[in-house]
């Protein structure tokens, strides 16, 4: 297969939830601005993802929306952010569909701005259009399906059912907060303005072309005062990435 310039990818991050959770450790700011080493999580995040090669990002932000604008506007970048604020909170699904006219690009990739996972985009890109996936989801192994839920794939790799979460933690793959999305999803989106992915889409959509890329990079996920602590020690240990021919800080400015 011939290289895929990831640079024609545009790249959706989810960063409208309230956090409640988190409030009470990141003074009232939006989690997706909560501080790593005197920087938001959300320019890590965006720093890591540049590396691959993607230079366009459209930033659905909902709780405090202003702090994230005002960040980006006086920020000096080499690749386009665009902050769309929501009006009122969309959830994960309503967010997508409310910037289906920014997005130009086909496939798109959509994650979560609460939560990084170190692996290879481009090998996800590769995958999505070697498998003609309609939905590519980066998927781990955990113990802690307790709290994700988990997801059984076929020997093809494709999904074949959503679980719900399970009573006690067990060793199972769960959905890591990376999608890469074909266009022709948002014909099979609900009709609601509001609504979730991970539960109220993915399942009713799992007979179609759905694939699941298992991934063992370091997975750190923001959302509690506990995870959020953990997440500080690890990305100030995590010092670099390794990408085949080359290594680079993940903190690199882009």
């Amino acid at each position: 297969m011939a290289v895929f310039d990831t640079g024609c990818v545009d790249v959706v991050v989810l960063c409208g939830g309230m956090g409640t959770r988190l409030k009470t450790v990141v003074d009232g700011k939006p989690k997706p601005m909560a501080e790593i080493d005197n920087r938001p999580f959300i320019d890590i995040l965006i720093g890591y993802i540049s590396i691959f090669g993607f230079q366009r990002f459209i930033l659905c932000a909902g709780y405090k929306a202003e702090s994230i604008q005002e960040y980006y506007k006086s920020k000096k970048c080499k690749v386009e952010i665009l902050v769309i604020k929501e009006q009122e909170l969309l959830g994960t699904g309503g967010a997508v569909k409310n910037v289906q006219p920014l997005i130009g690009s086909n496939p798109f990739l959509v994650l979560n701005g609460d939560s990084f996972l170190d692996m290879d985009l481009c090998k996800f890109v590769e995958f999505h259009l070697e498998k003609k996936a309609l939905l590519s989801i980066a998927l781990i192994n955990t113990k802690d399906a307790k709290s994700y839920g988990s997801i059984e794939v076929d020997n093809s790799g494709r999904i074949v059912e959503f679980c719900e979460k399970k009573e006690k933690n067990q060793e199972s793959m769960i959905n890591a907060g990376i999608y890469l999305f074909n266009r022709e999803i948002f014909s099979l989106m609900p009709s609601a303005r509001k609504f979730s992915l991970e539960y109220d889409f993915f399942p009713k959509i799992v007979n179609r072309e759905i694939y699941g890329y298992l991934t063992k990079g370091l997975f750190i996920d923001i959302g509690t005062p506990e995870r959020y602590a953990k997440a500080k020690q690890l990305l100030k240990d995590f010092s670099t990435i390794n990408i085949p021919n080359k290594k680079v800080a993940y903190g690199g400015k882009y």
